[in-house]
C-alpha cells in the first residue's frame, strides 16, 4: 500500500516523522456531495528513511498490505461465514436463526481477541524500538 505524506522530522538513526492526513470516504471534496462535514485525521508515523528525505519534501510511503487484508478477513469474512455456517447448522434442528446468532457473536469475540493481540504486539514492538515495516520509497514532485 503507497501513500503521499510530508516529512516532519527526520533523525540520525536513519528513520523521518511523517504527517498524513487520512480523509473520510469521500475524500473530503465536499462541495460535490452537498457539504457532509467530514473531518480529517492527522497521522504521524515514524517510517525508514532509505531515500534521505528532508524536512518538508512530499514523499511516498509504503507499507506491506498482508496484515491490512488478514485484518479485514478477521473483522468482515469470519463474522459473515460463521453466521452462514451456524445458521444452516441449525436449520436441522429448526434453530437456524439462533445457531446462526451464536456463531455470529463467536465469530465477534474472536475478533476482538485478534485486535487485542495485534495491538499487544505492536506495543511491544514500540518499546522495544524494532525496525519500522513502513518506509520511504519516493519523492513527490510537486508543480510550483
Amino acid at each position: 500500500m503507497e501513500q503521499m505524506v510530508r516529512v516532519k522530522e527526520t533523525y540520525d538513526n536513519g528513520t523521518a516523522l511523517v504527517i498524513h492526513v487520512r480523509e473520510s470516504a469521500c475524500s473530503g471534496d465536499c462541495h460535490k456531495c452537498a457539504g457532509c462535514g467530514a473531518a480529517q485525521q492527522t497521522m504521524l508515523l515514524t517510517v525508514e528513511n532509505p531515500i534521505g528525505a528532508r524536512v518538508g519534501d512530499m514523499v511516498v510511503i509504503s507499507s506491506g498490505t498482508a496484515a491490512v487484508l488478514k485484518a479485514a478477513a478477521v473483522l468482515y469474512m469470519l463474522p459473515l461465514v460463521l453466521f452462514i455456517a451456524g445458521y444452516l447448522l441449525g436449520m436441522q434442528w429448526k434453530l437456524g436463526g439462533l445457531i446462526g446468532a451464536l456463531a455470529f457473536a463467536l465469530s465477534i469475540g474472536i475478533a476482538v481477541a485478534y485486535d487485542r493481540l495485534v495491538m499487544k504486539k505492536k506495543n511491544k514492538a514500540a518499546t522495544s524500538q524494532e525496525s519500522s515495516v513502513v518506509k520511504l520509497i519516493d519523492y513527490i514532485k510537486e508543480k510550483i
